[in-house]
């Protein structure tokens, strides 16, 4: 179940990746830190950002982002610069690259990493654009 998320636990994250995620994705993280959103083919849960304000949270968001990410970096074929943020039933990952203009910064565009192919489709060109 999503809850509201306090920005400082993505600041957290951002700094531990040293990376800065979107605007788009961190506003709806901050609404409800995780849930899920639609694609045209496919539902995909998001992964939350960990969040250790009571037990409570502290223990729905143990699967967070970066959890996950270095999961997913276990698989043969997931893109090294990848950030997990969500997952289908299938395996695939919702994936955030680095932007080519500053690789500190996560591009808007999101994209599925199929884990079978190690293909990567870019699905959305911003996180606003996928359906909740």
């Amino acid at each position: 179940m999503p809850f509201p998320l306090d920005e400082q636990y993505i600041v957290k994250t951002e700094d531990k990746l040293g990376l800065k995620f979107p605007d788009t994705f961190r506003n709806k993280m901050i609404t409800e830190n995780g849930g899920e959103v639609k694609t045209p083919t496919d539902s995909w849960e998001l992964h939350p950002f960990f969040d250790t304000s009571d037990r409570r949270r502290l223990r729905r968001t143990s699967n967070d982002i970066i959890r996950e990410t270095a999961s997913a970096k276990e698989w043969v074929g997931f893109p090294e610069n990848a950030i997990a943020i969500g997952q289908n039933d299938f395996g695939d990952r919702l994936i955030f690259l680095p932007s080519e203009s500053d690789s500190t910064i996560l591009d808007k565009a999101v994209y599925w990493w199929d884990h079978e192919t190690g293909n990567i489709q870019k699905i959305a060109n911003d996180f606003s654009g996928l359906i909740d």
